[in-house]
């Protein structure tokens, strides 16, 4: 659904601008609000409300006898927020959202099939060096096509 690579950058509100494209996949799905929240390997998860419900419920599925179940659903759930972008696409992320990926000024916003992530240029620019170095390894690992 949501794919691709777009360099921004914070306005002077804070404001991120959701990437055109992803702004015409999200018309074209009906998707007006969307939830950000903590993702993994510091950057911001970001789901279509559809998406966010139906993480949502497989995430009350899980046992919260386990600690580590627990621990996950606290720190992912106490970071979501919805935000509706504006008719330009932009909406804000938390502070407290910018501080966990380190996001400051210029972002990388990427499509990653049913959730965009937000990233801060450096630490994209960082991860990206860093998994392009392995990617064709991890592919014979991960893929059987």
């Amino acid at each position: 659904m949501f794919y691709g690579e777009h360099a921004h950058s914070l306005d002077g509100k804070g404001r991120i601008i959701l990437p055109a494209r992803f702004r015409d996949v999200a018309k074209e799905n009906n998707i007006e609000k969307f939830f950000v929240t903590r993702g993994l390997d510091k950057c911001v998860f970001m789901f279509s409300e559809y998406e966010w419900r139906s993480i949502e419920q497989k995430f009350k599925s899980m046992s919260f006898m386990k600690e580590q179940q627990r621990a996950f659903n606290r720190v992912f759930f106490s970071g979501a927020v919805d935000v509706t972008p504006d008719k330009q696409g932009r909406f804000i992320i938390p502070q407290y959202l910018k501080d966990f990926a380190g996001i400051t000024a210029k972002t990388i916003v990427i499509g990653v099939s049913n959730r965009i992530e937000i990233w801060d240029e450096k630490m994209w620019n960082e991860f990206y060096a860093k998994s392009s170095q392995t990617f064709e390894q991890t592919a014979e690992n991960l893929l059987d096509i």
